[in-house]
């Protein structure tokens, strides 16, 4: 699980969520590095930007005169992360490969949608082999289980994706971007979400989410930029491995679902945010399931890291 990747060094990145859990359509905040949504047409505000709990970003990576763009995740609903790149006049026939963080709903459940803009077929998607993984459900009791949809190869294929599993680092983009493939648990504070449960040969048992990845770049001179999904296998896991497989100690920006959640304060979010610290990255951008309590955690002790995340967010992080 620790095989090296060359991962390249870019210009630029730039990150443009198409559905997170939050919209703040009157955030004053606009700078260089953050742009917030103002879906206009002409000069009338025609449109909101649809908030849903799920992820789901369009990124655009730029090494010299040549940019590039893939799709991470595709959020909850069909419609909602497509709804707000059409607000958002986002191009997606620009979109050359997929990645997906792991199997749940709220990571493709806009598949479809969003590859129709793509005007293509058969487009690259990478994800672990254990994202067919089914079935998963939210046990509440021995009772009472909440179970989610399953996502399958068929489903994949029908939505236009051509299927690449692999549980080890992948290169994308022309080595711009890499899959981390199947993340190594080293730490003894990041234990999952306890709650979700799955079926492996016929057994019940807490699901390993050994499918959970995350994608990552090298901004030249400024580091890695980590993004997750939920992070099942741990923000501070992927961070590690992240470091480990590209060669790249510095870390400039990592973003994702931290699933923080509902977890203990003194022996999960605690040492979560001093591992956190501890990497020393530029900028902290905790989205989708971090739960708002960890949120605000982190701000309050990461307040020069911190940037705040929401749908229609273009995020840019440049050389």
């Amino acid at each position: 699980m620790s095989e090296s990747i060359n991962l390249k060094a870019v210009d630029r990145v730039e990150i443009l969520t198409l559905q997170d859990n939050i919209i703040d359509m009157v955030a004053q905040d606009n700078s260089a590095l953050v742009q917030r949504a103002m879906p206009l047409v002409g000069l009338e505000v025609k449109k909101s930007i649809l908030a849903e709990h799920g992820f789901s970003s369009l990124i655009t990576v730029t090494a010299g005169d040549t940019s590039r763009s893939m799709l991470f995740d595709f959020g909850f609903s069909e419609h909602g992360a497509a709804f707000n790149a059409d607000a958002l006049g986002a191009d997606l026939t620009r979109v050359e490969e997929m990645a997906l963080s792991h199997g749940h709903l709220d990571h493709v459940g806009g598949m479809r949608a969003l590859v129709e803009k793509t005007g293509k077929k058969d487009i690259p998607l990478v994800l672990h082999p254990k994202a067919f993984r089914s079935p998963r459900f939210l046990k509440i009791s021995d009772e009472f289980k909440v179970f989610f949809p399953a996502f399958t190869r068929s489903k994949a294929a029908a939505a236009g994706a051509a299927v690449v599993d692999t549980d080890k680092p992948y290169a994308m983009l022309d080595h711009a971007v890499a899959f981390l493939g199947q993340i190594p648990r080293i730490t003894d504070f990041e234990q999952g979400a306890p709650n979700l449960f799955c079926e492996i040969d016929g057994k019940e048992q807490p699901d390993p989410f050994d499918d959970d990845s995350a994608i990552i770049f090298n901004v030249r001179d400024k580091g890695l930029v980590v993004v997750s999904g939920c992070a099942h296998s741990g923000i501070v896991n992927t961070v590690a491995h992240a470091r480990k497989i590209s060669g790249v100690q510095k870390v400039m920006a990592i973003m994702g679902g931290f699933h923080l959640a509902g977890l203990d304060e003194e022996k999960v979010v605690k040492p979560t945010i001093d591992a956190l610290k501890a990497f020393k990255p530029t900028y902290i951008i905790p989205t989708h399931c971090t739960g708002r309590m960890a949120v605000q955690r982190i701000e309050k002790e990461m307040p020069a890291n911190f940037l705040l995340n929401m749908s229609g967010t273009r995020l840019t992080f440049s050389a």
